[in-house]
């Protein structure tokens, strides 16, 4: 696995990351997401429905709190998951929790960690960890890390104790990997933790990058644990400490304006958990990021009544409720949708977009039905993904700025992003 940078603007890093899986046939373009999935299969959505969208991304993520109680079936199958829920062509990049999901503080010790499955808790050693991993099958995965420090008022010796442990367990990690022959091939991704204390941040980093890992996970950054400042300059001073040919990979941020400002401190890699999560609160994603001046292009002006929903509901406060309406989307549960007769976004090339309404979603809402989650969980990941694409774009053409504005205007004030074409 090598990252080959084409360019740096303001910050942002734009290249190709190659070598991608066992066979090193993939590549991944940075800026970019991963392909959210829970238990390998995309909410909502079977793999035939999944593929009627464009540019997926080449990396799947499987979480271990949906895969550990199922470890015993893996072993069993001995093929990995790959086989065993029927994903082909693509890259496996096992995580240790479900950025969508959040688990319960208190379970840490010295030598565990937990994570939390359908069944309740599941604790796990280093060596149960490793063995998961065995039994999964990853082309890359996370290291087992202690990332229980972004709770408010967590004091400085449990930070310092979090970032010990995470490089103990790293270690752990990295000595089995190598005795293990069914890893083999497979890059680890160490863990950088350190809260919010700037120093063990660094600290945090400069020994993450002094191991032989392939890249670098940023942990405990996620929305819910601070404000979009504090994180970006703990980003950017994390970012000094690692080298400029390996990807760092952010966990827990998928809001599109904290997006833009993680790529410009640094960030190569996101989750892609946040369409799932809009598409849980019956929301639809409309934000703009269109920066094509073909006036032949299609756009629409949305209602700014809209806006003012959105914008109403999006704050930077670092313990807002994460089932909260965002200001980049349009909730179709509400009655203004009722006869509303235009597709979510005017434009979109998805099959929700070219074939149903909003009225119709908004049936399919109040009426409870399972289509519902299915055409929005369709859209909200295409227009997602075109919007990372409208980012590698606007830095290669040096628009940078446009999209942040056009993104940041808010539904309602700008024209619409084109969805997948």
């Amino acid at each position: 696995m090598k990252l080959e940078l084409s360019m740096v603007v303001q910050g942002c890093r734009l290249g190709v990351l190659t070598g991608l899986g066992r066979a090193g046939q993939h590549s991944l373009e940075v800026p970019g997401c991963l392909l959210y999935t829970r238990c390998g299969t995309v909410p909502h959505l079977t793999q035939d429905t999944l593929h009627t969208l464009n540019n997926l991304p080449s990396v799947t993520q499987l979480t271990l709190n949906t895969l550990a109680e199922h470890q015993e079936v893996l072993e069993e199958f001995k093929e990995g998951v790959r086989k065993f829920a029927g994903l082909h062509d693509t890259v496996l990049y096992c995580s240790l929790h479900d950025p969508a999901t959040s688990c319960p503080p208190g379970h840490i010790t010295n030598k565990t960690v937990s994570v939390w499955g359908s069944g309740g808790r599941i604790e796990l050693t280093v060596a149960k960890f490793m063995a998961l991993q065995k039994a999964v099958q990853p082309d890359l995965y996370q290291s087992m890390a202690d990332g229980e420090t972004w709770q408010i008022n967590t004091s400085r010796k449990r930070v310092r104790k979090s970032v010990d442990r995470t490089l103990a367990h790293l270690d752990e990690c990295l000595l089995l990997h190598h005795k293990t022959q069914e890893l083999s091939g497979v890059e680890v991704l160490g863990v950088v933790e350190g809260g919010d204390v700037l120093e063990e941040r660094v600290r945090s980093a400069r020994e993450t990058a002094k191991r032989p890992v392939g890249g670098f996970c940023l942990d405990g950054l996620h929305t819910a644990a601070m404000e979009t400042h504090l994180r970006t300059q703990l980003i950017t001073a994390v970012i000094k400490e690692l080298p400029e040919d390996k990807p760092r990979l952010l966990q827990g941020v998928g809001r599109p304006d904290e997006v833009l400002a993680c790529v410009e401190a640094g960030v190569d890699l996101f989750e892609s958990f946040f369409p799932f999560q809009v598409t849980e609160r019956g929301c639809a994603l409309t934000f703009p990021f269109n920066i094509t001046t073909d006036p032949e292009a299609a756009v629409v002006e949305l209602d700014k009544s809209e806006a003012a929903v959105g914008q109403k509901n999006g704050t930077d406060n670092p313990q807002e409720d994460q089932t909260k309406m965002t200001p980049f989307e349009i909730n179709l549960k509400d009655n203004r949708y009722r006869e509303d007769f235009s597709p979510l976004v005017e434009g979109c090339g998805c099959y929700c977009c070219r074939n149903h309404q909003r009225a119709y979603l908004h049936h399919l809402l109040v009426t409870n039905e399972l289509l519902a989650g299915v055409l929005l969980m369709l859209h909200n990941t295409a227009h997602y993904y075109a919007f990372f694409t409208a980012l590698r774009g606007a830095l290669a053409s040096d628009k940078l700025d446009h999209l942040k504005k056009r993104v940041l205007e808010g539904p309602g004030k700008g024209m619409s992003g084109e969805g997948d074409g």
